[in-house]
């Protein structure tokens, strides 16, 4: 279970055992204890400059942001794999269902 921030939604995250793993992996990640997270936090323009760096090495031309990775994520991994997609718009954190339902024609292709 988790609160979004912006709306202070609760929802339930359902989590594949690769996410799992990953979170352990953190478990004790100093910036994890300072900040009360499950994960290091990073901010957008770092996380964009990340993003930025792996394009750049695995030559990849398209512009790419942590938005698109989130729509991307929203296609490929939950509608994709059968979520409901009102589970999706509450992951999301999205207050209208028609919102998501574009993730439905905007599959990010690389």
């Amino acid at each position: 279970m988790t609160q979004r921030e912006k709306t202070a939604t609760k929802v339930r995250v359902p989590l594949l055992n690769a996410t799992l793993r990953i979170i352990e992996k953190y478990h004790e990640h100093p910036k994890c204890i300072q900040i009360g997270k499950l994960l290091p936090v990073y901010s957008n323009i770092k996380m964009n400059q990340y993003i930025k760096e792996v394009n750049k090495k695995l030559k990849i031309e398209k512009h790419l942001t942590f938005h698109i990775a989130r729509h991307t994520f929203a296609t490929t991994v939950t509608l994709s794999n059968g979520v409901p997609i009102e589970t999706v718009s509450k992951l999301l954190g999205h207050t209208k269902l028609s919102t998501p339902e574009l993730f439905k024609r905007k599959l990010v292709r690389i």
